[in-house]
C-alpha cells in the first residue's frame, strides 16, 4: 500500500514539476529579472548613499531578504495557479476520486511550488553574487528557513486555490496581501530602525520573522529571536496544513 501511495506523490510531484519546467521563461526568468532590477536599483544605487546597515553594506543587508522575496511568491503563485487550473479544468475531480489518502494530494502540490521556490530562490542567489560576495553564517539555519518558508507559502497557495471561483480571485490576494506584506517584512530596511511603535506593529506580520531567520543564516545578525521565527514558522505551517486537509477532505469548493 506504501508503494502505491509514494507513486501516486511521485508522479503527482513530477506532474507539478514538469509544469512550471516546461513553461520555465514564464516561471523562473521574470523573478530573476525583477529582482536583478532590485540589486541595481536599491543596492547598487541608492545603496550607496545608505551606507551600512547592522556592520554590513545595504547590498550585502538587502540579499537574504531579497532571496527570501523571490521564494515566497514563487512558492505561492506556482500552487495557487497550478491547483485553481485543475479545479478549472474539472481535472481535480479525478484525484478526488482516486484512491489516494489527502496527504498525498496535498504533498503533491507542495512538492512542485517548494521545487520551483528553491530554484528561484538559487538563481537569484546567483545573480547576487555578481553585485556582493556570498556570506554565509549558518547554513542549516539558512536550509531549514528556506524549506519551511517555501512549504509555508505552498500551503497559503493551495488555499488560495481552493476558495477561488475564478482566475481574478487567485491574483487578489498576492497584490493586496502578500506583496505589501513581504514589502512591510524588512526586506529593505532593518526593523530596529523604525519608531518603537512601528516596531511593534512589524511583529504582527509573519514574514519578518521569515526574513529575519533567514538574513540570521547569511549576515549572522537578526531583529528577531530565531528560535521564535522558527516556532511561528512551524504554527503556520500546521495551521494551514490542517486546514487544507480539512477542505479537501471534505471538498469544499472542490464539488460542484
Amino acid at each position: 500500500m506504501f508503494s502505491l501511495y509514494f507513486t501516486a506523490l511521485k508522479s503527482l510531484a513530477v506532474k507539478e514539476t514538469n509544469r512550471y519546467l516546461r513553461i520555465w521563461v514564464q516561471t523562473l526568468v521574470p523573478p530573476v529579472i525583477t529582482t536583478s532590477l532590485y540589486f541595481v536599483i536599491f543596492g547598487n544605487l541608492i545603496g550607496k548613499r545608505i551606507g551600512e546597515v547592522g556592520g554590513f553594506s545595504y547590498m550585502e543587508f538587502i540579499v537574504p531578504g531579497l532571496i527570501m522575496m523571490s521564494v515566497i511568491t514563487s512558492s505561492y503563485a506556482n500552487v495557487s495557479s497550478s491547483f485553481f487550473s485543475q479545479k478549472f479544468q474539472k481535472n481535480i475531480e479525478e484525484l478526488l476520486v482516486a484512491p489516494v489518502p489527502t496527504h498525498v494530494i496535498i504533498w503533491g502540490f507542495v512538492i512542485g511550488g517548494m521545487g520551483r521556490s528553491i530554484l528561484v530562490g538559487a538563481l537569484v542567489t546567483l545573480i547576487s553574487l555578481f553585485f556582493v560576495p556570498l556570506h554565509v553564517f549558518s547554513w542549516t539555519i539558512i536550509i531549514i528557513t528556506l524549506l519551511m518558508t517555501s512549504i509555508l507559502f505552498s500551503l497559503a497557495g493551495l488555499l488560495n486555490g481552493i476558495f477561488a471561483q475564478s482566475y481574478d480571485d487567485v491574483s487578489i490576494v498576492p497584490t493586496f496581501v502578500l506583496q505589501p506584506l513581504t514589502y512591510l517584512g524588512g526586506v529593505f530596511y532593518a526593523i530596529s530602525m523604525l519608531p518603537p511603535f512601528w516596531q511593534v506593529v512589524s511583529k504582527i506580520n509573519p514574514i519578518v520573522y521569515m526574513i529575519s531567520g533567514f538574513r540570521y543564516g547569511f549576515l549572522g545578525t537578526t531583529d528577531m529571536s530565531t528560535v521564535v521565527s522558527m516556532l511561528i514558522l512551524v504554527l503556520f505551517i500546521a495551521v494551514l496544513y490542517s486546514l487544507c486537509w480539512y477542505l479537501i477532505s471534505k471538498g469544499r469548493g472542490l464539488r460542484s
